[in-house]
């Protein structure tokens, strides 16, 4: 059996990895020119789930590097006003393996450690057209180049504007959730980790803000030593800002330098040192999306053309569940695919993966959409203030009672995360 997939994202670059450890002979297609090319965002919360996926599917030594370029991770959730008031401080309960934690991670190292040992399955510069159908059962995947590749499955692991979506499921909607974030990097120096909120550093820091407005922030701290030249980054710092489109002006067009400006003109009223942080971001590092996501649909006649992550189930990043749905998607694929490999009927076995894989993932879909829509009655202007103060309260209280806090943590655990490994996590501190 041969399989082509088309994209080096996370799950496809997963998918390939576990692919080739079964023994399934495998190619993958990615368009950008070079593995650095054209990735924005900076960093990815790989839950346990998605841990567990990459432990799978990922040979040894690959996984060890992925762990060796993964930041420390987060040992506790920091809920704040955009007056670094506290709102809410509590602790992310722990796994000892790396392959059953949360693991934070920048984008790039990510997909610099998984492209290790597929030197001879990926290929760059490829951008895809179409596919089409043979009569011996296989498909052809059809690149700008003029060039053809052909086997016995493909499969979309393209993104939010896969191609591969847009011709086999033509009536698949992707739509706006109404919401804009702007964000930026800038280095962890002692000067700028002063700047930071209490108990950012070491922290997912959230902070909710007046008519609708987010902010997060997330301190990156690599393990390196001294004068390491071995591809582990400098540490440093991420903030994202959100707010529903009608509260930006138009940003077409605009560069780094000019969307930091807009975010600073935004806020004025915000915590003076976290503006400060605003200000100093590297323009080369901003830039802007307008969040979109799926919408839920009807199972399809399954085929020996499939997709997965991004391509399929967009969601917002609200639960920061989308790359661990991915690499969810890639596992139970492998597994799949090398049943059919086996000997199974291929069809019947892409049925099979489909029909879980759009049961979790459109329910994650749907929890996303809920953390970040536009339309919410947060970003209204008389009601919105309302909602805001009954959020705020709600968070106090919580947080004022240890009980009522653990169950909001092990809740929020458990929707991030399917797998159940209590057994193994030990509460930080």
């Amino acid at each position: 059996m041969r399989v082509l997939i088309i994209g080096a994202g996370t799950g496809g670059l997963c998918l390939a990895h576990g692919l080739k450890k079964a023994g399934v002979d495998v190619a993958l297609f990615e368009r950008d020119r070079t593995p650095r090319s054209m990735l924005i965002g900076y960093r990815v919360g790989i839950s346990p789930d998605g841990s567990k996926a990459l432990h799978n599917c990922l040979p040894a030594d690959v996984f060890a590097e992925f762990v060796r370029t993964t930041a420390r991770p987060a040992t506790r959730i920091n809920m704040r006003t955009e007056k670094y008031k506290e709102l809410l401080v509590a602790d992310i309960p722990q796994a000892r393996n790396p392959a059953h934690r949360e693991n934070s991670v920048s984008r790039i190292a990510m997909r610099t450690a998984l492209l290790n040992g597929l030197e001879d399955v990926v290929r760059f510069d490829k951008k895809f057209t179409h596919f089409s159908r043979n009569d011996d059962g296989s498909v052809t995947a059809f690149f700008d180049d003029g060039t053809s590749e052909t086997g016995d499955v493909l499969v979309g692991a393209d993104g939010a504007q896969s191609k591969v979506r847009k011709q086999y499921l033509p009536h698949a909607k992707v739509v706006d959730t109404g919401i804009t974030t702007i964000a930026a990097k800038l280095p962890l120096t002692p000067e700028n980790v002063k700047l930071l909120p209490p108990q950012a550093d070491g922290a997912v820091t959230l902070l909710y803000g007046p008519k609708g407005a987010f902010v997060i922030i997330h301190v990156m701290r690599f393990d390196r030593q001294e004068n390491d030249d071995s591809g582990v980054e400098d540490d440093y710092i991420m903030w994202g800002y959100a707010a529903s489109h009608d509260k930006f002006p138009d940003l077409k067009g605009m560069d780094g330098e000019q969307l930091k400006q807009v975010v600073l003109d935004m806020t004025p009223k915000f915590h003076p040192n976290l503006r400060e942080l605003f200000r100093l971001g590297n323009p080369e590092t901003a830039f802007q999306i307008k969040v979109r996501t799926s919408e839920p649909m009807a199972p399809w006649e399954s085929s020996n053309v499939t997709l997965i992550g991004d391509s399929v189930h967009l969601m917002t990043p609200g639960r920061g569940i989308g790359a661990n749905t991915a690499l969810r998607d890639a596992e139970l694929l492998c597994r799949k695919l090398t049943e059919a490999h086996h000997g199974k009927n291929l069809v019947q076995a892409i049925s099979e993966y489909e029909k879980e894989m759009i049961r979790y993932g459109f329910e994650a879909v749907q929890s996303s959409r809920e953390q970040m829509d536009g339309n919410g009655a947060i970003h209204k202007p008389v009601i919105g203030r309302v909602v805001l103060a009954f959020l705020r309260t709600f968070l106090r209280v919580t947080n004022a009672l240890p009980p009522l806090k653990r169950r909001m943590m092990a809740r929020d655990m458990a929707e991030r995360d399917h797998v159940d490994s209590a057994h193994e996590v030990v509460h930080a501190g």
